[in-house]
């Protein structure tokens, strides 16, 4: 499938709306495109329930599969869920409305793998860690691409409006700073299928995304594509808040922070990752 030209995804404070058919509850009823709005702690108590959106298709922190979204973050938030006095209401969209749905305060927190920058930390409350994460590249195997200063001149895709195609952009610039040619082009596409698709059939040279999704594909497609090496230093991935709504975060962080020291959270990064992170920090804030 050829990307949409300028087609915006994962973008840091995108204003997309959310396709009311994409939107389903994981676990409920069916709701729609304009839910009660999510303003904090006592809005929720009022509510009798905290809405929350997770992505439909990032492997393996959330994916749609026999109807169910499953996968890491799902598995986190069944966890979570056992600390909280009120239940927890699930859509399941894509990224595009996810961030936009928190600020707008349409959701109560972003179940999903959004990645910890500086240009999001105005916008957002984060919960405490619950993976980390650095920028990898991926080809197909057999490539002749092995190293990062390979990519000069190649063709790369990666997610749109992501935090990895600033990671992307960031290490062309550098290519370049040190008197290289850079990347030859960067593909944006609305979402990773897509461009796994096109790099097994030979569009792309690579493609730009975190180390932990790229190990999950090459493990379920055993022999398609290979990794490549880091093109970032290593950032974490939390939930996301709407900023000031710390009486939720502590509420959030309280429950993560139980799971990580009764060791649930790594048994379930074990399961998901292959491995664990052991010395991430309580807060990111």
């Amino acid at each position: 499938m050829t990307p949409t030209p300028g087609f915006k995804r994962r973008t840091l404070l995108t204003t997309l709306p959310v396709a009311a058919a994409a939107a389903f509850l994981v676990a409920g009823s069916f709701v729609g495109a304009c839910p009660a709005r999510a303003d904090g702690i006592q809005d929720i108590k009022g509510r009798g329930h905290m809405m929350v959106a997770t992505e439909d298709d990032f492997r393996p922190f959330e994916f749609m599969e026999d109807g169910v979204s499953k996968g890491y973050d799902n598995d986190m938030l069944a966890e979570v869920k056992k600390k909280l006095p009120f239940k927890v209401e699930q859509q399941v969209i894509p990224w595009a409305g996810i961030l936009p749905g928190v600020t707008t305060g349409k959701y109560d927190v972003a179940v999903t793998a959004v990645l910890v920058t500086d240009a999001r930390k105005p916008s957002f409350t984060f919960s405490a860690p619950v993976a980390q994460s650095t920028t990898f590249f991926a080809t197909k195997a057999g490539s002749s691409v092995k190293k990062a200063s390979d990519l000069e001149g190649k063709t790369v895709g990666v997610q749109a409006g992501s935090a990895m195609l600033a990671d992307l952009k960031a290490f062309d610039a550098g290519l370049k700073a040190k008197g290289g040619k850079g990347i030859g082009k960067i593909v944006e596409y609305p979402s990773y299928p897509e461009i796994y698709q096109d790099l097994a059939v030979g569009r792309l040279d690579a493609a730009a995304n975190t180390e932990i999704n790229l190990r999950s594909l090459i493990k379920e497609r055993t022999g398609v594509f290979a990794l490549g090496e880091g093109i970032a230093k290593p950032v974490y991935i939390a939930w996301a808040m709407k900023k000031g709504n710390d009486a939720l975060a502590k509420m959030i962080d309280d429950a993560i922070i139980a799971a990580k020291k009764s060791g649930k959270m790594a048994e379930l990064q074990k399961k998901w990752f292959g491995t664990s992170f052991t010395d991430m920090p309580d807060s990111i804030n």
